[in-house]
């Protein structure tokens, strides 16, 4: 190696750092050379083996070829690497992606024969990252002392980590980064820009703009594979050559992205994968759209979508720094010099927004909940309940959550742990559907059917376009079946259910192509879809967004393979609902799965109990019965102090007063005349019951004995009865210190006045009212003195 590199002033430092302590946090910008240079430093200073992990394959593959490069080799000597499907042995440095090292560890967590793990590019804290240091750091402290740890990263903020590597030394390289000028939009683009379209004009310009330099190769940055095909599209009249570059290209595609420009410029477009490890050559011009895509886990729903965001300020800047590596660059920013404040500082790590099922099985695996250990950024409890119940749920964990034999099959294949458990039970005939959930969608704006990606793959030859894809994902489906074991064979909407027994849809009546989901939630087929007239199906891709997930990819299932395949999770309910449609109870014995009703039938004895709590919900629905007695018994319960509320939210918030009387209620015409009297009675208990019939009674007993009933619904409590009835009482009424309301009547039954003095009554107004009278009932006694008069109903005899 005859190039000198920024990082070599700092690898003694660095040697020395190891030496001592055994281990150390590197600090070195984009284009310092420490991925190249530090593993090959090391070679003589420690002993054993050398693991370098890369958060990604292809950084993964150019790391080891440039490694063995410096050595003057090619990988497969002192140099190889380990990933997903592809293996070159290396005698000294072995360059792994991040899943590769925790394989490793929970097979031989003393990782015999290793003797330095290097953690490259660790600020874009990958959840394998994260649970690699963890497990690393731990294997460290209980089986391994001499085993060094080294973390190299970019931008990462370096006192945390070598906090929690207890006081690791922090080593920094200052780089060598030549000056990048920074452009911005002159304005905010907006509102509903379509970000393809902005992109590519921004590309033309920078295009245009340094079209003298033609060397220099342009960089851009866009969130994802769609973006980089439709912006590749907008770009085909320009006089350059477009390379993509993303993470679901094959190898060779990748390469030639990575290639040195030829007589025409290249325009370079790419994902995040480009930020830091890549090296692309003759890069002076970067243009940043300022989206990233990232998974984002939903714990209610049980859901991972993927989401475009704004980048983060050090994402920002790690773009940046890749048109200053060779010469001084230009950098153009799709976002206006007012917006870079509303940036956040950092991306998320990985492992406080992300699916932590696979994260669940390795701890469990390992032995631990995981409260222990060494995490950088600790694991979001709710995520982490989710995880391990769908961990529970597909038997790889027990009621303790401790690992099964089960789970520890899981473990052992290169999978998320639902396609791990689909491929265990249904086996080698279910590894291309595997691969095929693993991957991304090889054949996108053919419908939902999952079915129909499945036969693309027996004949990759025939889809042009997705060739490339399906050839990929066939080769996984090949090894996926090696290690898969031989089962019996299902249909691949049987297998797609062991792997998402959550998501099995049940359509529902209408038009529409809605289904509810065996987890409870609901889900949309796109109008037209060939799988809309589907009875049953399995949502193998969702969006996980809104009310109703859109349904992306699906497989359909029958009735009877749900019912083999989970014999043991559906049950058999008894339902005694209220149909407020129908204004009646509705009995039914069900058989569920989950959210899912497969069958009901008439239920013929139901409990009475069950009736009641019905009842309940009906009169919840359609409100308190009362009647004329239950009400006037309310007004007088509101009279007392200490009563209980017998509003209608009071009474509606607890049906237990009630349920007792509910039993024998069918229908609304029951609801409607039923007689609250006696519930309301005994919701206020033989006590209360007392006190309300001393103060307030229900009844006024008049001089003849007879009870009239009082009304407690007016301001005042108040009683109607004939006039002559009253004759002889000289006091007033009171019910307490209250006086009660009189409204005397005719013999006729009509008010002739209202009163609450009677005394007053008689002395006064009564002889208008006895003049008026005397000739229209002259059969009935109007005395001149009421008050030495009997009482009386009764008219006098004819002839009188």
């Amino acid at each position: 190696m005859t190039d000198t590199l920024p990082i070599d002033d700092a690898l003694p430092q660095l040697a020395d750092a190891m030496k001592t302590h055994g281990r150390a946090v590197l600090i070195a910008p984009p284009g310092a050379g420490k991925t190249t240079r530090v593993p090959l430093a090391l070679m003589d200073q420690v002993p054993g083996k050398i693991l370098v992990l890369e958060p990604r394959r292809l950084a993964a593959r150019a790391a080891a070829e440039r490694l063995a490069e410096g050595l003057g080799q090619k990988p497969g000597e002192d140099v190889g690497y380990r990933m997903r499907g592809d293996f070159v042995a290396g005698r000294r440095i072995e360059v792994v992606t991040e899943g590769i090292l925790t394989r490793m560890l929970q097979s031989d967590p003393s990782l015999d024969g290793i003797g330095c793990v290097i953690f490259d590019e660790f600020h874009e804290r990958s959840l394998n990252a994260d649970l690699g240091l963890a497990l690393v750091w731990e294997a460290r402290g209980a089986l391994r002392p001499d085993l060094h740890i080294l973390v190299m990263s970019a931008t990462l903020d370096a006192g945390p980590v070598a906090t929690l590597l207890d006081s690791a030394p922090i080593i920094e390289s200052m780089g060598r980064a030549f000056p990048v000028e920074t452009r911005y939009l002159a304005r905010l683009l907006p509102a509903g820009h379509r970000l393809d379209s902005e992109a590519a004009r921004l590309i033309t310009q920078a295009e245009a703009e340094t079209r003298d330099d033609p060397g220099g190769t342009i960089l851009a940055f866009l969130p994802g594979e769609g973006e980089i095909r439709r912006v590749a599209a907008a770009l085909s009249d320009l006089p350059v050559e477009i390379a993509p570059l993303y993470g679901a290209m094959d190898f060779k595609a990748q390469r030639a992205a990575l290639s040195s420009p030829g007589d025409r410029r290249k325009i370079v477009l790419a994902t995040a994968i480009a930020e830091t490890s890549l090296t692309i050559p003759g890069v002076r011009v970067v243009v940043d759209a300022g989206r990233a895509r990232r998974a984002r886990f939903d714990p209610g729903s049980g859901m991972s979508r993927l989401v475009t965001e704004r980048v983060s300020r050090a994402e920002a800047e790690q773009r940046r720094g890749r048109a200053g590596r060779v010469a001084p660059g230009i950098c153009y920013r799709m976002w206006a010099r007012a917006e870079e404040g509303t940036l956040p500082a950092f991306a998320p790590p990985e492992i406080a927004v992300a699916d932590l099922t696979g994260l669940a099985l390795e701890l469990a695996n390992w032995g631990s909940d995981g409260d222990d250990m060494a995490f950088l950024t600790p694991p979001p409890d709710a995520a982490l309940t989710e995880a391990r119940a769908l961990l529970r749920d597909l038997g790889a964990l027990d009621g303790g959550d401790r690992i099964t034999p089960h789970g520890r099959d899981l473990a052992a294949l290169p999978v998320h742990p639902r396609i791990a458990h689909m491929l265990a039970v249904a086996g080698r005939d279910a590894a291309p559907l595997a691969a095929l959930m693993e991957d991304r969608d090889p054949l996108r704006g053919v419908g939902t059917d999952l079915s129909l990606r499945l036969r693309a793959l027996e004949n990759p030859a025939r889809h042009d376009a997705a060739r490339g894809a399906l050839e990929r994902i066939r080769q996984e489906g090949r090894r996926l079946s090696r290690l898969a074991p031989e089962t019996r064979a299902l249909s691949p909407g049987a297998a797609a259910a062991l792997a998402y027994p959550d998501r099995i849809g049940m359509r529902r009546p209408g038009d529409q192509p809605r289904f509810l989901l065996s987890g409870g939630r609901g889900a949309v087929l796109p109008e037209g879809d060939a799988l809309a007239g589907e009875p049953f199906l399995v949502a193998t891709d969702l969006d996980g967004e809104g009310r109703e997930s859109k349904i992306r990819l699906a497989l359909p299932i029958t009735e009877a393979e749900i019912r083999d395949l989970f014999t043991s999770r559906i049950v058999s309910r008894d339902a005694v609902e209220w149909s407020t449609r129908e204004g009646r109870i509705l009995a039914r014995r069900r058989e569920l799965l989950g959210a899912l009703t497969l069958s009901e039938r008439p239920l013929e004895k139901p409990d009475e109990d069950a009736i009641a709590r019905a009842a309940w919900d009906g009169i919840r629905a359609d409100g308190l019965p009362w009647g004329a007695k239950a009400a006037r018994l309310r007004a007088r319960i509101r009279l007392l102090p200490d009563g209980p509320d017998v509003s209608d939210e009071g009474l509606l918030a607890d049906g237990d007063w009630l349920l007792p009387f509910l039993g024998k209620v069918r229908n609304r015409g029951d609801l409607r005349g039923l007689d609250l009297t006696q519930a309301l009675m005994n919701l206020l208990g033989w006590d209360g019951q007392q006190t309300l019939n001393k103060l307030a009674p229900a009844h006024f007993t008049t001089p003849l004995g007879r009870q009239v009933p009082i009304d407690y619904d007016a301001e005042t409590p108040s009683v109607e009865l004939r006039l002559q009835e009253v004759f002889g009482v000289t006091s007033h009424p009171m019910i307490g210190r209250q006086p009660l309301r009189m409204t005397l009547l005719s013999p006729g039954q009509k008010p002739i006045a209202v009163t609450t003095d009677l005394p007053g009554f008689w002395a006064g107004s009564y002889a208008d009212v006895r003049k008026d009278m005397r000739g229209r009932y002259p059969r009935h006694p109007w005395p001149e003195d009421p008050t030495e008069a009997d009482p009386t109903l009764r008219a006098k005899p004819r002839g009188q």
